[in-house]
């Protein structure tokens, strides 16, 4: 399967094949959230991943459906064809409907990815509002002879598919060793093999979600959902599935046997998986206490933490490791994160101050320009080689000190030339801005700021500076805002 993405020769080779439709599109699908509690950092860093490579080939000119599903059906406890529903589990303890739940978590993780400055994709379906796709995609598999029933369930026979063709190529897996490795689960004895998977599950009594179909009341198998939606709303074969490496098996796995059980295609050309997050070295766990709820962060309200840090903050410290790679939280990676976003939005900030000037007898360098040139090519090379952000954040600080020298006087604009100096200010813009999607976070406690300002009038009007005291209270009125000077203090309202 493909391991390295590389937009040059591979889906530069869509826009080739499609050049009749302008723009070239593609179809990306990411295994979203399992609505039953809130958002850990490892799916934070997935659909950040996601949002750059979105970001990007929408930058480069595609047209991009981004499908990002939300799982309400709820899998199973042990994530495999046993166990308690999870959404289910979950409305028992909180004493409410498990829709209920499904809304309460499906908005809290919406928070979370704006928060993160996270796009909205394309499409976000939900499982259970596709249970009749899901029922229709078993029918097809039982006809081409792949599932069977037992007992009211529907397993997919992987033997089966295994005699054409070749379960466990995406994660390297020998069908073999699956079926000596998988431990022995309540009912396993319905299943011929021990690698089969759930397509549908009887109800027991007490299963809260569940449906009518042709093998009674039930529900569906956890890898059925992403099958049916990726190719309802992408086609039979599109360009990019993607989700977290622990969803490479058995999850991606089966969605691929389901899809060449049922349609005869390889349903994707371009699997992409994010790595694990680590913190100080060791797995986020737990039982460790060492995992971090995205409000942890910003709030600072955790053990291991030193201090707050803030979205922009933690997205930019995880843009500075390739989605492929482990990230490793630490105190010291996150300060040295803040300072780097925060040179970057100075530089941000320049950008938009800085005015093109050049004198008469000016004449433009090749070398700068060529140095330029050389910068901007090597931040398209790093994002064209699988998404590197990692390469192009450093590729951007060196853009960063063309701008600084050209703010500090150090090189003029006469010397890069105009075309020169805003296709450097561009750039470095669009990537910072529309392709990292880094914002900047101004502060916010509105209060703090007034009352230094109004420390800065009262200083003013005991002073006698009235045309001070004038100005500030001209300038606050602009904003809604009313000086009140009282007798023993200076207050503040907003202008009625």
């Amino acid at each position: 399967m493909q391991s390295r993405l590389k937009i040059y020769n591979s889906l530069s080779k869509v826009k080739e094949n499609f050049e009749a439709i302008n723009p070239p599109h593609v179809g990306m699908y990411v295994c979203g959230p399992t609505v039953y509690s809130d958002v850990h950092l490892g799916n934070v860093r997935t659909f950040l991943s996601f949002d750059i490579i979105y970001r990007y080939l929408m930058h480069l000119g595609f047209k991009v459906r981004y499908v990002r599903n939300i799982t309400d059906v709820g899998h199973l406890t042990d994530d495999s064809d046993d166990g308690e529903d999870k959404i289910g589990k979950k409305a028992r303890l909180e004493n409410l409907e498990p829709m209920e739940i499904v809304q309460k978590y499906t908005n809290g993780f919406r928070k979370v990815m704006q928060q993160f400055n996270i796009l909205e994709p394309s499409i976000e379906p939900s499982a259970t509002g596709h249970i009749l796709e899901q029922i229709s995609l078993i029918e097809k598999l039982l006809e081409n002879g792949l599932a069977y029933e037992t007992g009211g369930s529907v397993y997919f026979d992987v033997n089966k598919y295994n005699e054409k063709h070749n379960y466990g190529k995406l994660s390297g897996r020998i069908i073999e060793d699956l079926i000596a490795g998988f431990r022995d689960l309540d009912g396993q004895d319905e299943k011929r093999n021990k690698a089969d998977f759930a397509l549908w599950k009887k109800a027991v009594k007490g299963h809260i979600m569940k449906w009518p179909s042709p093998w009674g009341i039930g529900f569906p198998g956890w890898h059925l959902e992403c099958s049916v939606m990726s190719t309802k709303y992408l086609g039979d074969t599109f360009d990019i599935h993607g989700g977290g490496m622990d969803l490479k098996f058995p999850h991606h796995e089966c969605e691929i046997a389901q899809c060449v059980g049922a349609n005869g295609k390889d349903p994707v050309k371009y699997w992409i998986h994010t790595n694990m997050l680590t913190v100080n070295g060791q797995k986020m766990s737990k039982s460790l206490n060492n995992s971090f709820l995205p409000e942890e962060l910003f709030s600072g309200n955790h053990s291991l933490l030193d201090q707050p840090y803030s979205p922009m903050t933690v997205r930019f410290f995880m843009l500075q490791s390739h989605y492929s790679s482990t990230l490793d939280f630490s105190n010291d990676a996150l300060k040295a994160a803040a300072k780097g976003y925060k040179k970057l939005i100075n530089g941000l900030s320049i950008c938009h101050d800085l005015k093109y000037t050049s004198s008469e007898d000016e004449t433009p360098s090749e070398q700068q320009q060529s140095q330029v040139d050389q910068i901007i090519a090597n931040c398209y090379h790093a994002m064209n080689d699988d998404f590197n952000t990692a390469r192009t954040i450093a590729q951007l600080f060196n853009l960063l000190k063309k701008i600084n020298s050209i703010s500090t006087g150090q090189l003029s604009g006469g010397q890069l030339g105009k075309e020169h100096f805003d296709k450097l200010i561009i750039t470095f813009k669009t990537f910072v801005q529309d392709i990292l999607g880094l914002l900047e976070e101004k502060p916010v406690d509105f209060e703090s700021f007034l009352h230094i300002l109004l420390e800065v009038y009262a200083e003013a009007k005991n002073n006698r500076q009235y045309d001070k005291v004038d100005e500030i209270r001209t300038r606050l009125k602009a904003l809604g805002i009313v000086v009140k000077d009282m007798k023993d203090k200076i207050g503040w309202a907003y202008e009625e």
